[in-house]
């Protein structure tokens, strides 16, 4: 479970050490299966408040399904973050999410074009998704992907990540994140990316081992940035390793009280540490 703790200060304090190092992140809110879509709105305005004080270039990263493909919702979430010059990115979730998710981009990007969308490499039609990414001029983050693709829409993650950064380079992607761990990805992605001379950084999930791929990215002279998210649960990904891993039910039904008192009333909490308290975003 890599998130940074079950509260907002939790990430906060993960991204203020980071920032002291002089090391951007993205914080993300990992919501819970009863987690309403609007209190998913609230948690994320209260993060774009906070982003700033963090002085580091942080950025917010949402999952589409958690505002239940709101665009309303997700309009409010652009408006305040054009008044914070935040960057708004789009996780990858299931790929039956995936149309659904660029028609939302279509309609909050011409509001606010700071936005960006994360490609698995191990789906085949992420090659042709690349078109519509950079037609639309959204930031990239290229990932190996956790669901499996629609009808065996299958490819070989290491072959993808090569296949993608050579397409996006081509059609003159703004920005690439490559986020990974695996060590070969990484060398040669980030080589190529230096060659073409496309902005590009190395982004690592935060609790993950991180000690070689900071020096890989020392090699190749790339900024990194780390992925904070937060939440009480990583249970969206989890829940097929549950009979691996008997314990992951046990966590999951945590989970399920947790987020049921949340829904009883409860609303996002943050420490008096951070300016802001209980009266931000509210």
């Amino acid at each position: 479970m890599y998130t940074a703790g079950p509260e907002i200060e939790d990430a906060l304090v993960v991204c203020e050490q980071l920032a002291a190092q002089g090391t951007p992140s993205v914080i993300s809110y990992w919501n819970s299966l009863l987690d309403s879509p609007a209190y998913v709105l609230n948690s994320c305005l209260r993060i774009i408040q906070l982003i700033p004080r963090l002085r580091s270039g942080c950025y917010l990263s949402v999952k589409a399904p958690a505002f239940g493909f709101d665009a309303v919702l997700l309009k409010e979430i652009v408006r305040e973050a054009e008044r914070t010059n935040t960057c708004v990115h789009f996780d990858a979730m299931g790929p039956e999410t995936v149309d659904r998710t660029f028609a939302l981009i279509e309609g909050i990007r011409r509001i606010y074009p700071n936005i960006g969308y994360t490609l698995p490499a191990r789906w085949r039609r992420s090659v042709e998704d690349t078109d519509r990414i950079v037609e639309m001029g959204l930031n990239v983050r290229l990932v190996k992907g956790q669901w499996s693709g629609l009808n065996g829409d299958e490819t070989d993650p290491g072959e993808g990540f090569v296949r993608l950064t050579e397409r996006l380079i081509e059609k003159g992607v703004r920005h690439i994140a490559i986020a990974t761990h695996n060590q070969t990805v990484a060398r040669s992605t980030l080589a190529r990316l230096q060659q073409s001379g496309t902005p590009h950084e190395l982004e690592l999930l935060h609790g993950m081992p991180e000690r070689e791929m900071l020096r890989i990215a020392r090699q190749h002279n790339v900024g990194t940035r780390f992925y904070v998210p937060y939440g009480h649960t990583g249970m969206p990904y989890r829940l097929k390793e549950v009979a691996r891993d008997p314990r992951i039910a046990v966590w999951f039904m945590r989970d399920l009280i947790r987020a049921w008192r949340r829904s009883s009333g409860e609303h996002p909490r943050l420490d008096s540490r951070f300016p802001g308290g209980d009266n931000a975003a509210a």
